[in-house]
């Protein structure tokens, strides 16, 4: 297959130059350096390479026939900025895909995808937090205005993260047993310490300590949730969640049963795995979360007061 430049590929499309290096960045062929433009991994798969010439000295060419997907004229969306490049351009899916496949807005996505902590808000558009990173999630950005936005790769339609907190958002009844913990000794916890403690707001809670603490954060005017399930495949529920700065707080108690510390550990060790943002509190902190609480949250950029 013969190789030309992206020059004589604008002439052979019938585009300009600035759409093609557009399109090649668009796809994470190539990246802009101070020198001029590098060949990527992912560019070298889809058959680009360098070539050497006495005039114009090193410069990458590209396979006659490379589908930019922008010929006659075809408008530019997107352009990258990020690429873990463990995926394939093609695999790459907007938020607009992800609603097509379950069946809601972009928008609501987005705020799904938010409230898990995969992406956040920025001024204008949506930023690619590290867990999102970790799932293959690229950051780009609108070519004509730069907003940002970001793409996945297909395998996030899978993610039971994501398809529990989609069908919960449209009203839709789990799988048998989805909403429960797997593990036997969560179970057994669960069974040894019903929900029998019901807060200002509402939420029916464990313990007294529980009760407290969300009580304290009704009270400051936090949004919060009770037991979410944590935006991972294990079965991990949190005691609190709250969604502005993504922080997820456990209150630890029966320090004196073997199983229960055992569980501590193993939740502890996940939050870590993850990096999520974590608030322990023990009962000394939660009988005065006046002065414990406030300056927790704040590490976190959520404000108390």
């Amino acid at each position: 297959m013969k190789k030309i430049s992206a020059t004589a590929l604008s002439k052979a499309r019938g585009i300009t130059s600035k759409e093609v290096y557009a399109a090649l960045t668009d796809r994470g062929w190539v990246e802009k350096t101070d020198d001029g433009w590098e060949l990527t991994g992912l560019g070298e798969s889809v058959g680009g390479d360098h070539k050497e010439s006495a005039k114009f000295g090193r410069y990458i060419v590209w396979p006659e026939d490379l589908d930019l997907g922008v010929d006659n004229q075809q408008p530019v969306a997107s352009k990258p900025a990020e690429s873990s490049g463990s995926v394939k351009p093609t695999e790459l899916l907007t938020a607009s895909a992800l609603g097509e496949e379950f069946g809601i807005s972009a928008t609501k996505v987005n705020y799904v995808l938010s409230e898990l902590g995969w992406v956040k808000k920025g001024l204008k558009g949506w930023l690619v937090t590290d867990q999102g990173l970790k799932l293959g999630g690229v950051q780009a950005e609108v070519y004509s205005s730069g907003v940002p936005y970001v793409r996945w790769p297909t395998t996030v339609i899978k993610l039971k993260s994501l398809k529990e907190s989609i069908g919960q958002l449209k009203g839709e009844e789990p799988a048998p047993d989805s909403d429960k913990p797997a593990a036997a000794e969560v179970v057994e916890f669960r069974d040894k310490f019903p929900a029998g403690f019901r807060t200002t707001d509402g939420h029916m809670v464990r313990s007294k300590a529980e009760m407290l603490i969300d009580n304290w954060l009704y009270m400051a005017e936090i949004v919060h949730a009770y037991e979410r399930k944590l935006p991972i495949e294990e079965d991990v529920y949190c005691d609190f969640y709250i969604p502005t700065g993504k922080v997820y707080i456990e209150y630890w108690g029966y320090e004196n049963e073997p199983k229960y510390l055992a569980r501590k550990q193993q939740k502890k060790e996940i939050y870590e795995k993850y990096g999520f943002n974590l608030i322990e509190l023990n009962d000394k902190e939660v009988q005065n979360l006046d002065d414990h609480l406030p300056k927790f949250l704040l590490r976190f950029g959520v404000q108390a007061y």
